[in-house]
């Protein structure tokens, strides 16, 4: 029998638990990357000087100092809107700005978005304009910046409030299986978000432009051929506007695939290695990957909202969490606010499955362009991004989604072999 004390304890533990770890590897990353910080890895020795080096390991505990901060700055407002009762102020405003339960719960969810999104503002804006200011990278201003927010925000309450709307209504009024219809109506909204995006929503924050005619579009145009792979076009993003970082990647579902250079990519790289990176992606394409991690969030989400559905109708739920107003909104929020206390110490698995993912895109590429052209890419990226050449690796296990660039630049040798 579910009490509101063995709740208490549960999430007390899983808190201090999961707060500690994170910490912990933190704290095992930078050790790791100060014990290399006067040699440069043996696989880069010809293509990174030590200066490269040290000022990728220097960003790199930059942004670890940082993230440990952030650690415990979240882990603080984690705990004050739980057991401190912020949630039950909200949820006292709330009911004073309508008296309808469902908009009671929009409010609700609303007002803790927009207090978090404010909260946030100091740690995204020293990431932005000191620490990404001192190593070179950061290209926005105030301004931008200041209106990338509100126009997430404005954006945010556009899509997201009918959707709300929708979800806390079929929690009302589809009785013990609401879990499932909110899930169906979130697999709608997500398959749609995924196609409308590259098309309508990311121009509001960047410029797309086609790639213009010449060798490289008609190289990149051979390697699709090659492929198979079939897009609404190749653009170029503005990524310059608000970051030095170099980037490529495809987005978008069905008709409306786009691939996507970042402008800064294409003025690092030649062409044979901007064709490696892109057969890189088009190897995610090729082996399934995208669609299969879709499937993967999919059935994750619904097992998440039949739990939720087992734990909303005892009031044990919100009492154990500091919550005096229990509602279908005050459930949905409550636990997808603590949902990752639980699910970090189950990070390696996922980020285990990414790396494995990596490999193949880069032996497809090998295969389908250049292993020679992808490695120089690869170090062009790291030098250019200041990417740490080691890590520590249970620090890898839980955080990196890519393999080492150790390991990588190691497994395209032997394919080139």
């Amino acid at each position: 029998m579910m009490n509101a004390e063995s709740v208490y304890k549960i999430f007390l533990l899983f808190f201090v638990f999961s707060t500690a770890l994170q910490l912990y590897l933190s704290v095992r990353q930078s050790r790791a990357v100060l014990r290399h910080h006067s040699e440069v890895p043996h696989n880069f020795i010809e293509t990174v000087t030590l200066a490269e080096h040290q000022v990728a390991a220097d960003y790199t505990l930059a942004k670890q100092r940082l993230a440990r901060y952030r650690i415990l700055y979240d882990s603080i407002l984690l705990m004050i809107f739980t057991l401190g009762g912020g949630l039950n102020t909200l949820a006292a405003v709330s009911a004073k700005l309508s008296d309808g339960p469902i908009t009671q719960g929009v409010w609700l969810i609303t007002l803790f978005v927009l207090i978090s999104t404010i909260l946030s503002l100091p740690f995204d804006a020293y990431a932005t304009f000191k620490l990404e200011g001192r190593f070179g990278f950061n290209r926005s201003t105030p301004a931008t910046f200041f209106i990338d927010r509100i126009k997430g925000l404005l954006l945010g309450a556009i899509i997201g409030i009918p959707l709300l709307y929708a979800a806390i209504y079929l929690m009302g009024v589809t009785g013990h299986s609401w879990w499932l219809w909110v899930w169906l109506l979130w697999l709608v909204f997500s398959l749609f978000l995924l196609w409308a995006y590259p098309k309508w929503i990311a121009p509001l924050f960047n410029k797309f432009e086609p790639l213009p005619e010449g060798p490289l579009k008609a190289q990149i145009e051979s390697l699709l051929d090659r492929t198979g792979f079939q897009s609404n076009g190749i653009f170029v993003m503005d990524g310059s506007r608000r970051s030095g970082h170099g980037n490529a990647y495809f987005t978008g579902l069905g008709t409306n695939k786009r691939i996507v250079f970042f402008d800064t990519l294409l003025k690092d790289m030649q062409p044979e290695e901007i064709e490696a990176v892109l057969a890189h992606e088009l190897g995610h394409f090729k082996h399934h990957h995208i669609i299969r991690q879709m499937i993967v969030n999919f059935v994750l989400a619904l097992g998440v909202l039949f739990i939720l559905g087992q734990l909303m109708p005892h009031v044990a739920f919100y009492q154990g969490l500091g919550v005096s107003y229990p509602s279908h909104a005050m459930g949905l929020l409550l636990f997808m606010l603590i949902l990752p206390v639980f699910t970090f110490p189950f990070s390696p698995l996922s980020s285990l499955i990414s790396r494995k993912n990596e490999f193949q895109a880069d032996r497809f590429a090998a295969e389908t362009s250049s292993a020679h052209h992808l490695i120089q890419a690869l170090t062009k990226l790291y030098r250019s991004n200041a990417s740490s050449l080691v890590s520590d690796k249970w620090y890898e296990r839980f955080y990196a989604s890519h393999p080492s660039a150790s390991e990588r630049i190691s497994a395209l040798k032997r394919v080139s072999e």
